[in-house]
């Protein structure tokens, strides 16, 4: 039954995240087919995918709600991309280029910018194989294969369909919605907020980083657990009624350890007592309760008791049941038996268990996302302040809607906007796969963006009108594009699971953060703070003499 609530909540959420983010579209850029096409392509990229994901499904694990979260992602990072290529082709036609040499600056400008994006995004993903569980495993294969076929999408299949509809990409066009049409200085709104950002760069730089920093203030208490069934769902819920009642009769019987007992013969004499002094044994702790049931299964040769915990079934009193089973009653019964192997389930021991592997794989994912991350800006970019200034606010900026979900979910701080509560706990799967795509989808817009400073700075202007021009004139897609994907995330927030309502409200906290506060106001701070700094690279690494400016300190420009 609570499978089927998931997959349910899943469907209802996938079809309404495609209208949703058709009518932005829409309202972005003015025209039906413009509109459509971004969609029509993310949705492609999601079917084919899917398909891939059918296929390697035969040979590894595939958790069932991988294809949801391959369709939320896909849709995201699939409208993004082609949003970002429409949107400089259209730039250019604006100011009177002809479709074919439009075509070829979007293809060597925002194109680039999809690849790198992409790139960065897949590599961060290909994270979660070091978590060394099975269901990151799915995730990862999932989400990288939607975001290869995507990009590729991208820069193949969107070119050569703008290269045959020409203007007819306009079909469908809705007077007043022509957003996109705008004279090359870009949005009026963002001018006037940087103007204010860079008149005092010092002090919007600190304000900007002390509201991220008092958002993230939560994360210090963080509290992670296996949100047990109860907590997952609604109370009034018939399953959690149902599951109340049944915990109240039977204290510790919803969720009994199940102690699995291998042996060469079960029927021995020396098994046989085992088991009997094993049950006494538990019976002593004072953490388990009666009655201890036992099923032999002689065919093979394995016994299974169930064994009701002191507690809640999900509390530090079960918790610490299931330690004495494994720690203390077990090797003192069954395991003085040769030949006999016996091990503690349950869902409260995988639950332990669970969250042990994230806590051992957590270290080596964030190093690996950061590392190659940096890296891929490094080459990208040529700058090493970028890179590390990338990595640094995009940090900033995850910690800070960690620090949101915290305050909600765990403490319940306007849970009710939500229409739940406060669990106590933040679902144990759930922050280092937040994190690992959150690292990734921000990198869309700061890619994005600082791809169009570059470009500026690299065509003569200095650093300070390098970074107005690229923020000004990438404002209207970017604003676009995050409202699609805090959109998507949003419709997570009205799902029946609390885990799914935590993960929707984290990663659209975190798409809102980058493209507001991090990108209007910490980016160009910083930039401008640094000026000619900001595109500082040695002159010993290989690939520094190769485009662009060769700089090793400041260039010559000043801001």
């Amino acid at each position: 039954m609570v499978p089927d609530t998931v997959l349910k909540d899943f469907h209802r959420a996938e079809w309404t995240a495609i209208p949703l983010a058709l009518g932005i579209l829409l309202a972005a850029f003015g025209a039906l087919l413009a509109a459509t096409l971004p969609v029509l392509l993310a949705m492609t990229a999601f079917f084919a995918a899917d398909g891939l994901l059918a296929v390697i499904s035969h040979r590894m694990h595939v958790d069932d709600t991988t294809s949801s979260v391959v369709l939320l992602l896909g849709l995201a990072v699939g409208v993004d991309y082609c949003m970002f290529y429409l949107r400089r082709e259209r730039e250019e036609r604006a100011n009177g280029r002809d479709p074919a040499t439009a075509l070829r600056i979007a293809a060597a400008t925002s194109g680039r910018s999809v690849l790198v994006s992409g790139l960065t995004v897949v590599v961060a993903m290909s994270g979660m194989f070091l978590s060394g569980m099975l269901l990151f495993d799915g995730f990862a294969v999932g989400t990288i294969l939607v975001v290869l076929v995507a990009m590729l999408g991208s820069v193949t299949v969107l070119p050569a369909l703008l290269s045959l509809l020409g203007d007819r990409v306009e079909l469908g066009r809705i007077p007043g919605l022509e957003r996109l049409r705008r004279p090359q200085g870009g949005s009026r709104v963002w001018g006037a907020i940087l103007r204010r950002v860079l008149a005092r760069p010092a002090v919007s730089a600190v304000a900007a980083g002390a509201f991220l920093l008092l958002l993230a203030t939560p994360v210090l208490g963080m509290h992670t657990e296996r949100l047990s069934l109860d907590k997952q769902l609604p109370s009034d819920t018939s399953i959690i009624r149902t599951y109340r009642h049944i915990g109240a009769a039977f204290p510790g019987g919803a969720g009994p350890a199940q102690v699995v007992v291998e042996a060469h013969d079960v029927r021995a004499p020396a098994v046989r007592a085992a088991l009997t002094d094993f049950t006494a044994a538990a019976l002593r702790t004072g953490l388990v309760n009666r009655p201890v049931q036992t099923t032999v299964h002689q065919r093979q040769n394995v016994v299974e008791i169930s064994v009701p915990l002191a507690g809640s079934g999900s509390d530090d009193t079960s918790r610490r049941a299931v330690r004495t089973l494994r720690a203390d009653v077990l090797p003192s019964t069954l395991g003085t038996v040769p030949g006999v192997r016996a091990h503690v389930a349950g869902d409260l021991a995988f639950s332990m268990d669970f969250n042990d592997q994230l806590r051992r794989s957590i270290a080596p994912v964030v190093a690996f996302v950061m590392t190659v991350a940096f890296l891929v800006m490094l080459i990208s970019f040529r700058s090493v302040t970028i890179a590390v200034v990338s990595i640094l606010l995009n940090l900033l900026s995850v910690a800070a809607s960690f620090g949101v979900m915290v305050a909600v979910f765990q403490h319940g701080w306007g849970a009710g906007l939500f229409g739940t509560h406060g669990v106590g706990a933040i679902e144990s799967w759930l922050p280092l796969f937040s994190f690992v795509i959150l690292f990734g989808l921000s990198m869309d817009y700061h890619v994005f963006v600082v791809s169009r400073i570059r470009e500026a700075h690299d065509s003569g202007l200095p650093t300070r009108q390098a970074v107005t021009h690229g923020i000004r004139s990438t404002a209207g897609v970017v604003t676009s594009a995050a409202v699609i994907m805090v959109a998507v995330f949003a419709v997570l927030a009205t799902l029946s699971m609390q885990d799914f309502k935590q993960m929707g409200v984290g990663l659209g906290v975190a798409i809102l953060l980058d493209a507001t506060v991090v990108r209007g106001v910490l980016l160009p701070s910083v930039l401008s703070l640094l000026g000619e700094r900001t595109w500082y690279l040695p002159r010993r690494l290989p690939w520094s003499r190769t485009g662009g400016r060769e700089t090793d300190g400041p260039a010559a420009h000043t801001s």
